[in-house]
């Protein structure tokens, strides 16, 4: 696929750019027929290891570390992919709540203008930008693995740990919740505020943004730059997560009365360092 010229023409990593145009434009259609605006969400966890995928055939599997960085963002696909389905995601009315927060905020027209240049284009290219690490080894290929690689997959593993159980912890909490209030049961604590959660209010958050600054890494590994473009995926990346973050916490400060206590005692997102 040849959409643009641009200047990763001829390379895996430029037709997975040109794939990542192509389904942008899918995902605000699909946006614009259906007013549902999830469909972003549904393919963040299904693109990243298919992009991947492409560099690693681009290489014929041939290279160590693109394989190695393969084999982690497929991973991390298929959990976050599993923890999204059992959620409802991927169903009819499987909406993210925070989309109708937005909707009522921004009113139809507004909402269209950010469906096609922050919803769809916006965070399909985002998606590519943070998984484009792998370009950068695969253009240094022949340099073979080091301490840094090794060190990079450990701390990639641990911060993949950390958000499966984040999210365990929440599916538990979240399933008892609804079965207690089915059966006419009081909820003590309307929120979780246990396990992981107990020192910092997005622990999920926190180890999906770092994944992928420690992903950056193996790029530095392989061309031993350390500033290079590819750093605007976790970058950026971070700037998408702090207005969630916000607006999912202005939700549940509005739905929850006890939950500015929760937001004077434990940090927002990262362990130790202070509430906001």
């Amino acid at each position: 696929m040849n959409l643009i010229e641009h200047p990763l023409t001829g390379t895996p990593f430029g037709t997975a750019l040109d794939l990542c145009l192509i389904v942008a434009a899918l995902v605000w259609l699909l946006g614009v027929i259906t007013r549902e605006y999830s469909w972003i969400d549904r393919l963040w966890s299904l693109l990243p290891p298919v992009y991947c995928l492409m560099v690693a055939a681009g290489t014929d599997f041939a290279s160590p570390r693109v394989n190695l960085m393969t084999a982690l963002v497929v991973l991390w696909g298929a959990r976050l992919t599993f923890n999204f389905a059992r959620k409802g995601g991927y169903w009819v009315g499987g909406e993210d709540y925070r989309w109708t927060a937005v909707r009522e905020k921004t009113g139809p027209v507004a909402m269209q203008v950010m469906n096609l240049t922050f919803i769809s284009f916006g965070q399909m290219l985002l998606i590519w930008l943070f998984t484009s690490p792998i370009h950068q080894a695969s253009v240094w290929i022949a340099t073979p693995l080091g301490w840094l690689d090794y060190l990079t997959a450990a701390a990639f593993l641990v911060l993949f740990a950390g958000e499966t159980v984040a999210d365990e912890q929440m599916w538990r909490f979240q399933q008892d919740k609804k079965r207690r209030l089915a059966a006419g049961e009081e909820v003590a604590q309307p929120f979780f505020t246990s396990g992981l959660y107990r020192y910092s209010r997005h622990p999920n958050y926190f180890c999906e943004i770092s994944m992928w600054v420690v992903f950056y890494l193996f790029g530095v590994s392989a061309s031993g730059v350390w500033l290079h473009w590819t750093g605007l995926g976790f970058l950026l990346l971070i700037a998408l997560f702090i207005p969630s973050m916000r607006l999912t916490e202005q939700i549940s400060a509005a739905k929850y009365p006890t939950y500015r206590e929760y937001q004077a005692t434990t940090p927002v997102l990262m362990p130790g360092l202070g509430r906001r």
